[in-house]
């Protein structure tokens, strides 16, 4: 190897040594701070351990619950918040905050100077990014925690942008107690979010987290107010405010105590809670203003109650079924009450409530008509004697005053006819199975009068069903619950029946009728009462609302002089006057409709014959031997038209009826087979019935063969 020719001196030679070696360790000490920044990255857990909300559909607060160790804790951010209270947080904490990079190096300059003079800390030197750091990692408050909070603070400054270093602080800030960010803040102090603050409540909340426990305005009022004070004169120095609006939001009086957190709908959220224990939030289509209306007008009811009872509302949209308000119990805190059980979940005898259901049924198997003329008299059905509410009879009458005016012994008969098992079938298929007594499981005839049991979330669920057209679908408590099409229960010309029955009932005394100028709206509602005086209960709908009521003792017992009439629908009505008008108007009739009167209607449903259960004990049983229920039936077709479905029937009394979707067939009557001609593909319900009065029916699919 060739010898430079002029070889660099020796005393070149350890610069550029001492050069190299500087120059490692930078390297070194660069990819330390590199792999402790990812073998050690900020704790984010406090910020993410925040306490469970759930919101109104307006996305405002309805209740929540405390996060770990017990502490109110809501996730804040710029957004939330005031722009004031922004510009008076960063004016006073930390003026250069948009451009040092964690660490603000004028600060820290300021602060060791003035502690070189003065032998003691004078000011702070602390930037937000550097207390963000604190509030996530907690810890003493020396030179070690001191350094690690400055690292902290650069580690946070290189992953996050400002927007989100600001959300840290916001959402852990101490204000007193178990109170951290600023939302809980404005919320347990001022009584509302801290999107629109006054000056003197934003300079409360810049000042508090200095000092939370000293300087608490409920325990040291002048302390709080100076410090709040001390505030509004920087900001009027700094230009954040002028004099005259620092002079004013002085005299602005200081919080005396705490208010409570929201708290509105709570048997929900602890519904919704205990569904999704790991959210954090929880959404719902409840109206916050009209739930906080409906919990007052439950507790003002309790006036009027025993001591020990209760009141439990629902109210759905119909179109999308949508819960707007659900107040489980007329006071949460009251033991005596068992005010923390959701009565709207309990299950309870629905006494006449499933009347409509009952009579829909029979409008749809042409068993009767609104006009039909049918005997109340006391009759014995088997071993059964059904009697009225007040052990009267009325009588001949038709099926619209029968329903209107709640009598058993007609609904008794006509559900004799439509079939218990029948009707508990139907309901189970489309998602409201009734709930029966261990020593009597099988369904009958008093399931009509309340012999079974329902909750107040099904009963509301099948009225909203009679508001669309006989479409049963499951409410939805927010938007997470699909919107689900709903399953046939009755056909709309059974639910138009039913409406134009129960527009026209009798209101209770209390209620203006409906026609008066004082009620507009038109509302179709029922009443029950249980065996006993337990149970009261109203259900209602109109064109886009359905509400129900129930009242009565938690624990069961006997509540004598309360039933429907006079206890539930009042306060049905009351609720009502509380909903916006509906935009949409009553149904028109469907083609089905037959708004003929008694003279005009066929023969067959002019008078309907009250028939014993032991009457027909001798006839043979009427069933649909095809199609087969619940198949899927395949039909050829020609130039577009399905080809003719067969059908036929076993057992029963001539002359045989039938009926498909609610349609009479032209068929021989005094045959057991006939054909119907589909229009179209799709869901069939067809119903065949004898001259004793049997029925059968059956639900099939019908396609189009390939």
């Amino acid at each position: 190897m060739p010898i430079p020719k002029n070889p660099p001196p020796d005393h070149w030679l350890v610069p550029r040594r001492r050069l190299s070696g500087w120059l490692a360790a930078v390297v070194l000490a660069t990819f330390a701070v590199v792999a402790l920044d990812h073998w050690l990255p900020p704790w984010l857990d406090r910020a993410r351990q925040t306490s469970a909300l759930v919101l109104d559909a307006q996305g405002r607060v309805l209740r929540g619950f405390t996060a770990d160790g017990g502490v109110w804790r809501l996730p804040a951010g710029p957004e939330n918040v005031d722009p004031l209270y922004l510009r008076m947080l960063l004016a006073y904490e930390d003026q250069r905050f948009a451009i040092h990079p964690g660490v603000d190096p004028l600060a820290a300059a300021r602060a060791l100077g003035q502690w070189l003079r003065q032998g003691r800390v004078v000011s702070g030197a602390s930037t937000l990014t550097m207390q963000a750091a604190r509030l996530l990692e907690p810890h003493p408050r020396d030179l070690a925690g001191k350094v690690k909070e400055m690292l902290r603070a650069l580690q946070l400054e290189r992953r996050y942008d400002k927007d989100e270093i600001l959300s840290f602080y916001l959402t852990l800030a101490p204000y007193g107690g178990n109170l951290e960010g600023v939302r809980v803040a404005s919320l347990a102090w001022f009584g509302k979010e801290p999107g629109r603050l006054t000056a003197a409540e934003a300079a409360l909340l810049v000042v508090l987290p200095q000092a939370p426990s000293r300087l608490r305005p409920d325990r040291f009022p002048e302390r709080a107010r100076a410090a709040r004070d001390k505030v509004l004169l920087r900001m009027s120095q700094v230009g954040v405010l002028t004099s005259r609006q620092a002079a004013e939001a002085r005299q602005e009086p200081l919080p005396v105590r705490l208010r409570p957190l929201p708290f509105l709908a709570p048997h929900l959220a602890d519904r919704l809670r205990t569904a999704r224990p790991d959210a954090t939030l929880h959404h719902t289509f409840i109206d916050r203003d009209l739930q906080q209306t409906l919990e007052t007008l439950a507790r003002q009811q309790q006036s009027s109650l025993e001591p020990d009872s209760s009141v439990a509302l629902l109210v759905v949209a119909n179109r999308d079924r949508r819960v707007l308000a659900y107040v489980g119990a007329s006071d949460f805190f009251d033991p005596r009450r068992a005010g923390q059980l959701d009565l709207i979940r309990a299950i309870r005898s629905p006494g006449s409530t499933l009347k409509p259901l009952v009579y829909g049924l029979g409008f749809d198997d042409l068993l009767i008509h609104p006009e039909t003329l049918i005997e109340d008299a006391p009759t014995r059905f088997g071993g059964y004697s059904p009697t009225n509410f007040h052990n009267t009879y009325a009588g001949q009458l038709t099926v619209r005053e029968a329903l209107q005016q709640s009598l058993n012994v007609p609904a008794v008969a006509v559900l004799e006819r439509v079939g218990p098992a029948r009707v508990a079938a139907r309901l189970r298929e489309v998602g409201l199975p009734l709930h029966w007594r261990a020593a009597h499981p099988q369904p009958g005839l008093p399931l009509v009068l309340g012999g079974v049991g329902m909750t107040l979330e099904e009963l509301v669920t099948l009225y909203a069903g009679f508001a669309n057209g006989g479409l049963i679908a499951p409410l939805r408590f927010g938007p997470a619950d699909p919107e689900s099409p709903g399953r046939p229960l009755l056909t709309e010309t059974a639910c138009w029946y039913l409406a134009e029955i129960l527009r026209t009932a009798p209101t209770p005394g209390q209620v203006p009728t409906p026609n008066s100028v004082a009620r507009p709206r038109v509302i179709a509602h029922k009443t029950g009462t249980s065996y006993g005086f337990r149970d009261a209960w109203a259900l209602g709908y109109d064109a886009d609302y359905t509400v129900g009521v129930w009242v009565g003792r938690p624990d069961g017992s006997p509540s004598p002089g309360h039933y429907g009439r006079n206890t539930a629908a009042p306060l049905l009505f009351r609720v009502f006057d509380l909903l916006p008008e509906p935009a949409s108007r009553p149904a028109a009739p469907p083609a089905g409709a037959l708004q003929l009167s008694r003279e005009q209607l066929p023969e067959r449903l002019r008078y309907f014959r009250t028939r014993p259960a032991l009457e027909t004990a001798s006839a043979s049983p009427l069933s649909i031997t095809f199609p087969v229920a619940g198949s899927t039936v395949e039909l050829p077709s020609h130039d577009g038209a399905l080809a003719g479905l067969p059908l036929a029937a076993r057992g029963g009394v001539k002359p045989l009826r039938w009926l498909v979707n609610g349609q009479p067939l032209a068929a021989d009557p005094w045959r057991r087979e006939t054909f119907w001609p589909p229009d179209g593909a799709g869901l069939a319900r067809i119903v065949v019935l004898d001259q004793a009065g049997q029925t059968a029916s059956v639900e099939v699919w019908i396609s189009r063969s390939q």
